[in-house]
């Protein structure tokens, strides 16, 4: 069940704080419609890797309509073609 506060309850602050745990947001209304959230530092960081990852594989999606994509074999000739000019 969300928890859902009156900003006017941040005068008490403290008491709002201690209510935000992992995965348990403390979301704040102001004139009765949802304004803003709290959350753990945890989980504000999961979900900012989370999108990077989604813009990444976006981006990696948007490349291979545009270029086409490598079957396996293709991939292995090329690492094979570096190791061969590193050795």
């Amino acid at each position: 069940m969300p928890n859902i506060k009156p900003i006017s309850d941040l005068r008490s602050y403290t008491a709002v704080l201690d209510e935000v745990a992992q995965g348990s947001p403390v979301f704040l209304t102001k004139n009765g419609r949802g304004r803003y959230v709290i959350q753990d530092i945890s989980d504000y960081e999961r979900h900012e890797a989370e999108k990077t990852i989604l813009a990444q594989l976006d981006y990696g999606k948007r490349v291979a309509g545009e270029h086409g994509v490598l079957t396996t074999e293709q991939v292995r000739g090329v690492f094979a073609e570096r190791f061969a000019q590193e050795a």
